[in-house]
């Protein structure tokens, strides 16, 4: 009899112990894993979050076409967070608690990550890949973030250095959301700065529904400033470049980061963004659309979506892709520690990206390369490699 007792309390045992399991790993199951996202959809970052998503969900598409990775298909649900932080939480929530999401991918926003990682990481959940180029993507604990690309301080650094050089500036300034996001850009910008013995001029701070700049930008004219670098939404900095050339203010050289570094925003109709600068994590797919890899994304978005696509969509399906390979090196039995570990051993050339993208165990940032870039005729043209 006791024996008999001790096997059932054994088998409890071990039932209870894969339950437990199971329990742990959330948003895994025998037929699907889930992965979830806070992006931008309306709000000023809308042309980046949407066609990044799109990317990530041509890539899934693939994926689950083929028979998904280890016989799961691929979910990816997506709440829209409007790059306003109380939806974000909202949307975080959802995903983590209702939803019950594996990981998160492709999140946007600098202040909206930070604040997730309050409901990340007491549980583990990996964040991979977000929409934000700060350092503090990858802020203690480091075990479950990966980040993608270059930081906003080394974009912001790199880019500065080279334009002083370039036009022997000594006045830099800045334009910029007082956010996470637009200080980290401004603190590169200083470092530049001091390190090279330039002036920080001038700044002026903006809210992310402002639409008139003239009063800033003669701010900055008075102040003598010859290297303007923005940490604004997409539509703003468009704004500030039109305006200035309106204003006459020729001379002023301005400088986005990867946050501002888009097709949409080289094409404007006139020549509005002709010159505008961006020091960003990776070169413009458009440029690249005669190589093979380009040419077959370019191909296929298109044909879901019925546009071309740009660097944002790029980098969703390079995120999805990279996802994707982590699956398979983590194997069947699906955790997110075999996950991370799946991920840390993610080492090769991306050829959509024209970027080596190498994980380790001390090193969860996937590409480290800054480029600079310029508006000619009405697209990106690389000029420091």
């Amino acid at each position: 009899m006791k024996q008999k007792l001790k096997l059932a309390i054994a088998g409890v045992a071990a039932l209870m112990m894969t339950s437990t399991a199971m329990a742990e790993t959330q948003g895994v199951s025998d037929t699907e894993v889930t992965f979830g996202s806070v992006s931008d959809l309306s709000g000023i970052f809308a042309a980046v979050g949407v066609p990044a998503v799109n990317g990530a969900n041509l890539r899934f598409d693939e994926a689950n076409a083929n028979g998904g990775v280890h016989g799961r298909m691929l979910k990816f649900i997506v709440e829209d967070n409007g790059y306003q932080l109380p939806r974000a939480m909202q949307g975080y929530n959802k995903l983590l608690n209702r939803d019950k999401v594996f990981a998160m991918l492709l999140s946007l926003g600098t202040p909206m990550n930070i604040a997730g990682f309050r409901l990340l990481d007491p549980k583990g959940i990996p964040n991979i890949s977000p929409l934000s180029a700060s350092t503090k993507m990858l802020s203690d604990p480091v075990h479950n973030k990966f980040t993608g690309f270059s930081s906003y301080f080394d974009q912001a650094a790199a880019g500065i250095t080279f334009l002083a050089d370039k036009y022997k500036a000594k006045n830099i300034c800045a334009m910029y959301l007082p956010s996470e996001y637009g200080n980290e850009v401004v603190d590169g910008a200083k470092s530049a700065v001091e390190k090279q013995g330039l002036t920080f001029a001038a700044e002026t701070t903006h809210k992310g529904d402002e639409a008139d700049f003239v009063g800033s930008l003669g701010k900055l004219k008075a102040a003598n400033c010859e290297v303007v670098i923005m940490a604004l939404g997409v539509r703003q900095s468009i704004t500030v470049v039109g305006t200035a050339k309106k204003m006459g203010l020729t001379s002023m050289q301005f400088l986005n980061t990867s946050a501002g570094f888009l097709g949409v925003v080289a094409a404007v109709p006139g020549g509005v963004t002709e010159g505008l600068y961006a020091s960003s994590g990776w070169v413009d797919l458009a440029a690249r659309a005669a190589d093979a890899a380009p040419a077959k994304f370019i191909a296929d978005y298109t044909a879901k979506y019925g546009s071309a696509p740009g660097g944002f969509a790029m980098l969703g399906y390079s995120a999805a892709n990279q996802t994707i390979m982590a699956l398979e090196a983590a194997g069947k039995d699906l955790t997110t520690d075999s996950f991370i570990a799946g991920l840390e051993t993610v080492d090769y050339m991306d050829d959509l990206m024209s970027a080596q993208i190498t994980y380790g165990s001390g090193d969860h940032q996937g590409a480290d390369d800054v480029v600079l870039s310029v508006v000619k005729d009405g697209g990106w043209v690389v000029v420091n490699n």
